[in-house]
């Protein structure tokens, strides 16, 4: 994987005012916005064909844009089936195949559920299917950061320890850090400079300082209730002490890259773009 040399900033798919809806527009877009990053949107699937995909390696390259991919939706390495778990894998695979075609650097995807069994043994099982992941990978070539994601919801797995665990077993793993699903699963904790803190020393101290020079972060607003995430919002119309958030992020002089996932996904892209350069380190 190749070193980030800054805390880039980018969209969560095509930005909304591209004129013409294609990945390479959305790049270039992206660029014209004043942004350095676009995570491609396989949440549908991975529909993206290897022709393609070397095109979009040409253009990001052009343009210095980071490209990230965000795997699909139909994920579940816990499920009881193992056919579908074995389709989790493959789509896992295929992410990082396409997006390794296209230059990119980093996969991410929420790794399962717990279905009302211990946390343990859920651990257990996708730290396995993600060692045979990653070595299937590494036969293939491909060399991108594959990324559990921090969820949204105490039903799915995913939680900071539980995601660092595997990125400390696993040479291919770092964390997805979604600071806004981390603020839903806690229900409304998780918005203090205090509490980012120690989540960015506890990653440093477990995986090193390459962790925080390899960042995945997605950040939006996002409304939840006492069972977790419900739905993404604006920064400025919810309750995340955002401008906090960046400060921290600005603190710990992370690097990698910062996707907004709000709706209005390029605004608050510049917006968090915008006062993280405000900010004097």
């Amino acid at each position: 994987m190749f070193r980030i040399d800054r805390l880039r900033f980018g969209t969560a798919g095509i930005p909304l005012s591209t004129p013409k809806r294609s990945t390479i527009d959305g790049i270039i877009h992206v660029k014209n916005l004043g942004l350095d990053a676009m995570e491609l949107e396989f949440v549908r699937g991975v529909n993206l064909r290897p022709e393609l995909a070397k095109k979009i390696k040409y253009v990001a390259k052009k343009h210095d844009v980071l490209l990230t991919a965000h795997a699909p939706y139909y994920i579940n390495l816990n499920a009881a089936e193992k056919s579908k778990v074995e389709a989790s894998k493959n789509r896992i695979i295929q992410s990082a195949e396409r997006l390794h075609e296209a230059g990119g650097w980093s996969v991410v995807f929420h790794a399962g559920y717990y279905l009302k069994q211990p946390p343990e043994s859920v651990y257990q099982r996708i730290l396995n299917e993600l060692k045979d992941i990653e070595k299937k990978l590494a036969d293939m070539g491909v060399k991108v950061w594959i990324r559990p994601e921090l969820t949204g919801k105490p039903t799915q797995f995913g939680d900071l320890k539980e995601i660092v665990g595997l990125s400390e077993e696993l040479e291919m793993v770092l964390p997805t850090i979604d600071f806004a699903h981390c603020h839903a699963r806690n229900v409304g904790k998780f918005n203090t400079a205090e509490e980012w803190r120690e989540m960015l020393s506890f990653m440093e101290d477990r995986l090193g300082r390459e962790a925080l020079d390899n960042m995945h972060i997605h950040i939006s607003g996002i409304n939840y209730t006492s069972k977790g995430e419900r739905n993404h919002l604006n920064l400025q119309e919810s309750d995340m002490n955002w401008e906090e958030l960046i400060r921290v992020l600005k603190e710990f002089k992370v690097k990698g890259v910062v996707i907004s996932e709000s709706p209005n996904i390029e605004g608050d892209a510049l917006l968090m773009k915008k006062k993280y350069e405000e900010i004097r380190a």
